[in-house]
């Protein structure tokens, strides 16, 4: 009986393995073929050459493949830091960050628009006691903003090529 029940596990078992051995996620990366020909920002040139050294990644891993798409490339950034709550005595207890980034993507060669895309992303962060920390906390949501905002762009960008 312990025979059997082991092989009827067994057996499912590698049914279920088996069964994601073909996993593919559905906005691979890899399967954009493009090449970054011209590119421009403006706005918030930090941000933005983060934003772009990110899709710039993307296209170095596609240069030697003739199928590539040349496109040029313009990112608009720019970040607002708002106080969103105070206390009585009118210190800040919250900030609320939020990136708008504008993307425009044309074909290199014909000049047509890919994409147009305006993405807006926010996050909140407390004050915290001692001010290294905010910092630290708002660089921390910058990053967070930034890689939300280029996951949607991706997203989108996956759709459009």
């Amino acid at each position: 009986m312990k025979k059997i029940a082991y092989s009827f596990f067994s057996f499912v078992l590698l049914i279920f393995i088996n069964g994601c051995a073909g996993y593919e996620p559905i906005f691979s990366s890899t399967n954009l073929q493009f090449k970054i020909a011209n590119f421009s920002i403006e706005g918030n040139k930090i941000l933005g050459n983060k934003i772009y050294s990110k899709l710039y990644g993307i296209s170095k891993s596609t240069k030697d493949d003739q199928n590539v798409k040349h496109i040029d490339l313009l990112i608009k950034v720019s970040k607002d830091n708002n106080a969103t709550s105070k206390n009585s005595a009118g210190k800040i207890l919250e900030y609320k960050i939020t990136l708008n980034t504008k993307v425009e993507i044309k074909d290199f060669v014909t000049d047509n628009e890919i994409l147009d895309e305006t993405i807006i992303s926010s996050l909140t962060y407390k004050v915290q006691d001692q001010y290294s920390d905010t910092v630290n906390l708002e660089n921390r949501s910058i990053e967070t903003l930034i890689n939300n905002t280029y996951q949607k762009l991706l997203t989108k960008l996956s759709q459009n090529i």
